[in-house]
């Protein structure tokens, strides 16, 4: 007997392979390499990042990952460049998804509507940003540079490499009343020499460059920007319990532009999953600040928006003028 059930798998079988794009491109993915983007230039904390998971990514793929810094504007190239870019998973944009959503209240004409060119692919950690002094420096505390910093007045400065670093500065300056004067580098290890020198009094930075200066006696850590604690660093206090509130999480995640086909966001999702639950990727993030941080596709893009939001408050909170 011939069932209308079986009728319609013949008729899905017999259709030609151009009838079902869907299907087709999922089994042919990937059929050529897969460019991971990153934000900023080679050496930089971000790229550290990036090319850890292109190199463990890469034999899962069984093609070349690529990695191609396309650095500047505080990360808008980068997000415009993805954003832009044919939506067939070749193109992956490995980057703070809160520096993403950041963009949008940071800059008056943001290349991107983010909320609508970009998806997320996978999740990648939670971390925090971090506040730093020269380790000969006499401050030993927040406090101890907070007191200093009052006396400075104008004459006080800070750097930052990044979006998180502007905001956490400014809700500290808010908080503790000092008036100190941004200077933005290009990366953070651009503001090593004037912070050892003494030219710079304190930065507001990455985890990878933190802790990896503090690890070479160059820099202290005095505080970091999360709510609360985090597993990867539970003896350093947040900038909170030291009578600062904020709560300024980044993380990272795997994006992709927006039309990008939902099989293959669910492979790059398989990918990035098994290398972030990988122990070796635990010790590595943990080495750098960051948490695993794992959830799905959708999940992740609720917390693009979200932060798109947050991020408003923060800039508004933070009496921060938008570049451009």
């Amino acid at each position: 007997m011939v069932t209308r059930r079986v009728v319609l798998q013949g008729a899905a079988a017999a259709l030609p392979a151009v009838m079902m794009p869907g299907i087709v491109r999922a089994q042919q993915y990937p059929a050529q390499d897969i460019h991971f983007i990153c934000a900023f230039p080679p050496g930089s904390g971000a790229d550290v990042l990036v090319r850890y998971f292109a190199e463990k990514v890469r034999p899962l793929t069984g093609r070349n990952v690529l990695v191609e810094n396309k650095s500047g504007a505080m990360g808008n190239i980068s997000i415009a460049y993805t954003a832009r870019a044919k939506p067939d998973g070749y193109t992956v944009f490995v980057h703070g998804g809160s520096g993403v959503a950041a963009s949008m209240s940071l800059f008056k004409n943001p290349p991107v509507d983010v909320a609508k060119t970009i998806q997320i692919a996978a999740t990648i950690n939670r971390q925090p940003f971090m506040c730093v002094v020269a380790t000969d420096s006499p401050y030993k505390t927040l406090a101890d540079l907070t007191k200093v910093m009052k006396e400075k007045g104008a004459k006080a400065n800070y750097a930052t490499a990044a979006t998180n670093g502007t905001v956490m500065g400014e809700l500290y300056k808010q908080a503790t009343g000092i008036q100190a004067v941004e200077v933005v580098y290009k990366t953070g290890g651009d503001s090593l020499n004037d912070q050892l020198s003494g030219r710079i009094d304190y930065a507001m930075q990455d985890p990878v460059y933190a802790l990896a200066q503090q690890r070479e006696g160059r820099l202290r850590i005095l505080g970091i920007s999360t709510g609360s604690r985090l597993d990867a660093t539970p003896d350093l206090p947040t900038m909170t319990e030291q009578g600062v509130p904020m709560d300024v999480t980044g993380w990272f995640a795997a994006m992709v532009p927006a039309g990008t086909p939902q099989p293959v966001i669910q492979q790059i999702n398989k990918w990035f999953v098994e290398v972030v639950s990988a122990p070796e990727t635990k010790a590595f993030l943990n080495k750098f600040g960051g948490d695993p941080f794992i959830i799905s596709p959708e999940e992740g893009q609720k917390l693009l928006l979200k932060d798109i939001d947050a991020w408003k408050e923060h800039v508004r909170v933070a009496k921060i003028v938008p570049q451009g």
